[in-house]
């Protein structure tokens, strides 16, 4: 494993382990898996754990395994706080320490304010005390280094860089968005104020290894580099030495070996002219075919309908990077099968799931035109049938 400095000359492992996507088994996560994956992970190197309040069972599957494995000295945490859920002071004691409870600790190693999208939800914060309250925190030892995660553009990005002494910060950065979001203007502003970079979404929720379009794949198996997708989009980021660590979310062991070998072998500056080019083509390729430009984070979730936006958005994209009966094919198994129906249709477009989403996607009208695609009327019916004769 390689590591890279933070702001007070700590070793970060360059590879985080995002939990985000943690393997679920029944209602919960599979902890026995998760287990055997994390600990492989962090026996190779890696040392930087990622997880949030809203992740579901993330924190408290995290806290347990470090307990069990008695190794909490030997990984930094890093958590966030639930801003767009803060309403008064007291709220901030209230979701810090449920998540130290959680985590089995006394002290965060990397706190952030989670899914800043705008100056006004920081100034929100600020008028609530937070910079008092970051300060207590700091002083105690609780919080050890105070950052933010960042979706939105490159320009209020700025702006909330400049509004206050962070110890890091977290943006979306890959080569599909080097200049979307916070992007490489980003990216290389934080550089410049030597504050660490840590980077979400590398493999664009999929959309950079297996839902990747048949076409861009072909050109990644014929390469002479014999680079798989994910080692390119892990590559093109660990080049840059202003990225600091990469997040993936693993969760099979295959992954996770895959990312620490890809980790411990890398460079910066190794991309050729010609490696940039080929990315640029890659690039073209999942374009022209991706409908949606959905990371598949499922923070627009849950649908007071019931919808499963994500895999409903995952279905879409893939009659086009694959084909039409796959995509409709996945969709008719999810909703003709479930016993709660999560079919698009019962979309009110209350536009809930907009207010949360980090891409600022127009969900609603994506929704009906997924619908549309996924459904023509013979599916619906196909849908009814099925439904009408499946017993639960």
């Amino acid at each position: 494993m390689q590591y890279r400095k933070d702001k007070q000359n700590q070793d970060i492992s360059i590879l985080g382990y995002g939990c985000m996507r943690f393997s679920r088994k029944g209602l919960g996560i599979d902890l026995e898996k998760t287990e055997k994956e994390l600990m492989y992970a962090i026996e190779h190197g890696v040392n930087y754990l990622d997880t949030a309040y809203i992740y579901p069972g993330s924190e408290t599957a995290v806290g347990e395994i470090l307990e069990r494995n008695q190794c909490r000295d030997r990984v930094y945490l890093a958590t966030k706080l639930p801003q767009y859920l803060i309403k008064s002071r007291a709220a901030l004691d209230k979701y810090f320490n449920e998540q130290l409870s959680r985590l089995k600790t006394d002290y965060i190693d990397y706190y952030l304010m989670h899914m800043l999208t705008d100056v006004a939800a920081w100034e929100k914060l600020k008028k609530l005390g937070i910079e008092e309250w970051i300060l207590e925190k700091k002083q105690s030892g609780q919080i050890r280094n105070l950052g933010f995660s960042y979706h939105g553009n490159s320009d209020m990005f700025l702006k909330i860089l400049d509004d206050y002494p962070w110890d890091f910060c977290q943006i979306q950065y890959n080569y599909l968005d080097e200049h979307s979001q916070a992007g490489r203007k980003g990216l290389m502003a934080a550089a410049e104020k030597n504050i660490p970079v840590i980077i979400m979404e590398p493999l664009r929720g999929g959309k950079l290894v297996g839902l990747m379009p048949d076409s861009g794949k072909k050109l990644i198996k014929e390469h002479p580099k014999q680079w798989t997708a994910a080692e390119w989009a892990f590559r093109w980021l660990w080049n840059q030495p202003q990225v600091t660590c990469v997040l993936s979310g693993m969760n099979s062991l295959e992954m996770v070996e895959e990312n620490i070998r890809i980790a411990s072998n890398c460079e910066v500056d190794e991309f050729t002219p010609e490696d940039f080019a080929f990315i640029e083509t890659v690039k073209t390729e999942i374009n022209q075919k991706t409908k949606v430009g959905c990371t598949g984070c499922g923070y627009c979730m849950p649908c007071p309908m019931g919808i499963d936006i994500p895999t409903a958005f995952k279905c879409y994209n893939q009659m086009y990077t694959e084909n039409k009966k796959s995509g409709r094919g996945e969709y008719l198994q999810i909703v003709a099968l479930q016993k709660e129906m999560a079919d698009l249709g019962k979309c009110i477009e209350c536009g809930k799931c907009e207010g949360h989403c980090p891409q600022h996607l127009p969900i609603r009208q994506h929704i009906k035109e997924a619908r549309k695609a996924l459904t023509p009327w013979h599916y619906r019916l196909a849908i009814k049938v099925v439904r009408k004769f499946k017993f639960w």
